[in-house]
């Protein structure tokens, strides 16, 4: 397992919750789908401070640590757009392709990644010109892109298979297996990916540097979300079969160490330093597990349809994101208390607008 330090230099973990210094000052820029705009809710008075308007429905958001922007992709236009995050303002847009799927910010943050989907390729886009530097085209639809630590090598998941990308020859590799292929991620060394093969309920493990299968793990549903600890230590997974999350450690011999009921259909997850935050959309609720013992502790009400959950960088909330009710549950990190299985964490409830569905916390 990693060291505390190891993973703080690790960008591509931010999605799980990524952690920085204390003494944080910032806002949480959230994608609005159906309101086609971000709202910047400013974390020390837990109110909005800003809808941004687009021209298109954002479906993710990502933040750069380094530069004072966020870039929010619109897939319908194939589009990014460029947020200077202390002004709370629009900068820039580059349409990179018709339609698009996702994208990674690449880790030392010169480029983001784009997969577009009409036509199918990986694009890299350049920061400092916010223009598209090259392509590779894909022989299929993408499904997920991950970029490994060391920025040389991408996987993208595509119908029916997997491929690395060499990132400096700009060249895809041979396809690595078959199967119905959802996220990927690689392990925080670098040296392993983990395809998450849905349609046999296993994740496929591959090493980077040969290409060879490591393991196929089986798992107990559909591995539909992924996440890691901090550390990188433990991967936990949920999806579609079982109210359960899978806790998988993935390093040295691979294997699954534990399944833990959950909720009720849990889906999206964040990690803080000490505890899981899984949410269960049907239910509106959040299930609170402790990483440590690998027990649930609290489940909370907090809202209608919670599809998205973030952990501020000082590791005090988690921010849920309530796609049907358009508003953000904020949970104190510092208030959870063992077999309280009520809302005594639930901090407040901010109202951000139309479906929020994804969401980056950063300084400013």
């Amino acid at each position: 397992m990693l060291s505390r330090r190891a993973f703080f230099s690790v960008p591509f973990l931010a999605a799980c919750g990524r952690q920085v210094a204390a003494g944080f000052r910032g806002y949480a820029f959230i994608a609005n789908e159906d309101g086609q705009a971000l709202a910047a809710v400013d974390l020390e008075a837990l109110a909005v401070a800003r809808h941004i308007a687009l021209d298109a429905a954002p479906s993710e958001v990502v933040s750069a640590w380094t530069r004072p922007f966020v870039y929010a992709l619109t897939p319908a236009t194939g589009s990014i757009h460029e947020i200077q995050a202390d002004r709370l303002s629009f900068t820039r847009k580059l349409p990179v392709a018709s339609t698009a799927s996702g994208m990674r910010m690449a880790p030392r943050e010169r480029a983001l990644y784009v997969l577009a989907r009409e036509p199918r390729a990986l694009v890299e886009v350049a920061l400092d010109s916010l223009s598209a530097e090259w392509r590779v085209a894909l022989p299929e639809d993408p499904v997920d892109l991950a970029i490994a630590p060391d920025g040389k090598t991408a996987a993208v998941s595509l119908n029916s298979t997997v491929h690395f990308v060499d990132l400096a020859a700009r060249r895809l590799s041979d396809p690595l297996g078959n199967g119905n292929f959802g996220s990927v991620r690689f392990l925080s060394d670098g040296r392993t990916l983990v395809a998450a093969n849905r349609g046999e309920r296993l994740l496929s493990l591959y090493d980077v540097a040969t290409s060879r299968l490591i393991a196929h793990l089986p798992v107990a549903m559909r591995p539909d979300n992924l996440c890691f600890n901090n550390d990188g230590g433990q991967l936990f997974i949920t999806g579609e079969g079982m109210d359960a999350v899978v806790i998988v450690f993935p390093y040295h011999t691979p294997e699954v160490f534990q399944t833990v009921l959950a909720g009720h259909a849990p889906g999206a997850m964040a990690a803080s330093e000490s505890f899981l935050f899984v949410v269960s959309p049907q239910s509106g609720d959040v299930s609170i597990l402790n990483i440590a013992t690998s027990r649930v502790i609290a489940v909370v009400s907090v809202g209608s349809d919670p599809g998205f959950v973030a952990i501020t960088p000082d590791d005090q909330y988690a921010l849920v994101l309530n796609r049907k009710s358009g508003d953000v549950a904020v949970l104190r990190v510092g208030a959870i208390q063992p077999n309280r299985y009520k809302s005594a964490a639930l901090l407040t409830v901010i109202p951000v607008g139309s479906r929020p569905v994804s969401a980056t916390v950063r300084a400013v």
